[in-house]
């Protein structure tokens, strides 16, 4: 119902542009920030992207702006507890007081996570989700007095303004979640030169996952007007700019267009949060496969529209008008059949596969994910029963389940 109660913040201060990377330490020194510190990966460092961003500092004169003291680069994928744990004893020896995000949805998630746990006192992260999701709220939220800013290298988690930090809890082999209003960057800087020189496939993946957070947020039975406008004119960026990126890396147009794109459609996600199939099966796989997670959603996503009709075809005129498919005079039914054929056709484009093939997986395996996707916070909301999640493993696994 529009007049249930809803909530939209975005607290983050967005800059974009190309080179806009070099307003970083004058906003660090806005925020009050006098020694920060850089966390990225060596996969960043060794592309040269961490050292584009560090020699900013030197511009700023020794003692004459905020520093750059340190750089804590061994985030691993999936925004580990460990890398979080360590990053943040790292932040503690170097005597920093800020927090500078650069990279793709597993370093802005460690970084939140780093964040979190330097505001509440915590050594190990584990301690604050100990049932999957932490799920704090005004008053029990309150503000995060630490200078944190974001560079994201890829347009897909939009992890750069989102509420949501996801950490990958090793021990039980599964993503758990914080959601605090205060967990967000202060601010974002989208600066498309930084994402030139990411690969075709992880374009296309990445754009894919922006692409879901947008669809899956429209569909959501908690959407809003403000969800909505953010999710339709995201799909609207996604469906013209990724198949450009993914054939013309350097297009620095293409890739401006997909970084406001990620972050509109995870600002969508975020608030219209509640039935995210596409997103719980996701997360159970990569926990369980280390698939990439905008690889898991890329595959997923056009099967759940498929088997799980019901919580797409409210708004499938809608969608089919965003992925640009003429749907006049047609039924809500062959609406969606077209929009579904139309992300098949976008994930051939850009190359991307349309199962997990290529991570072997068994029969056996595929019983893990039961429990899993069961499991999983995103379940909460949107269970799906066994025989759904066994169907839509028969169709995404080559093996299926006998």
């Amino acid at each position: 119902m529009k007049t249930s109660l809803s909530q939209f913040m975005l607290r983050t201060g967005i800059y974009s542009g190309s080179n806009s990377r070099a307003m970083v330490p004058s906003l660090f020194a806005g925020l009050g920030a006098k020694r920060i510190v850089l966390l990225s990966d060596r996969g960043l460092e060794k592309a040269g992207v961490v050292e584009k961003v560090a020699e900013i500092f030197n511009l700023t004169g020794h003692g004459s702006g905020p520093q750059l003291v340190g750089q804590y680069l061994d985030i691993a994928q999936d925004a580990e507890s460990k890398s979080i744990n360590d990053a943040v004893r790292y932040v503690k020896e170097v005597g920093g007081d800020a927090l500078l995000a650069v990279g793709g949805g597993s370093v802005l998630d460690t970084v939140k996570g780093v964040k979190y746990a330097l505001h509440k006192g915590l050594t190990d992260i584990k301690e604050a989700i100990p049932g999957g999701l932490l799920y704090e709220q005004f008053p029990q939220a309150t503000y995060m007095s630490i200078p944190h800013i974001a560079i994201p290298t890829t347009a897909g988690t939009g992890s750069e303004v989102s509420p949501i930090c996801v950490v990958f809890n090793e021990d039980i082999q599964m993503k758990t979640n914080i959601i605090n209003p205060f967990i967000s960057p202060d601010m974002a800087v989208l600066d498309p030169d930084l994402t030139v020189g990411l690969p075709p496939v992880i374009t296309a993946f990445t754009g894919f996952d922006a692409l879901t957070h947008a669809i899956e947020a429209l569909a959501s039975p908690t959407a809003t007007a403000l969800t909505d406008a953010h999710a339709l004119h995201a799909i609207r960026l996604i469906e013209k700019n990724l198949p450009i990126a993914v054939a013309e890396g350097s297009n620095l147009d293409a890739r401006m267009d997909l970084l406001q794109a990620s972050l509109m459609g995870i600002t969508a996600f975020s608030f219209a949060l509640n039935a995210i199939p596409v997103h719980n099966l996701a997360h159970a796989y990569g926990a369980l496969f280390r698939i990439p997670h905008g690889l898991a959603n890329a595959v997923f996503l056009p099967v759940v529209m498929e088997m799980v009709p019901m919580l797409y075809l409210p708004k499938a005129a809608e969608l089919a008008s965003a992925m640009d498919v003429d749907v006049k005079g047609d039924t809500a039914e062959v609406a969606l059949v077209k929009v579904v054929e139309k992300i098949r056709l976008l994930q051939h484009n850009v190359g991307l596969p349309t199962d997990f093939k290529e991570y072997n997986i068994t029969e056996e395996d595929l019983k893990r994910v039961i429990p899993a996707v069961m499991k999983d916070p995103a379940a909460l909301n949107f269970p799906m029963p066994v025989e759904l999640i066994v169907a839509i493993g028969q169709r995404v696994v080559p093996v299926g389940v006998k």
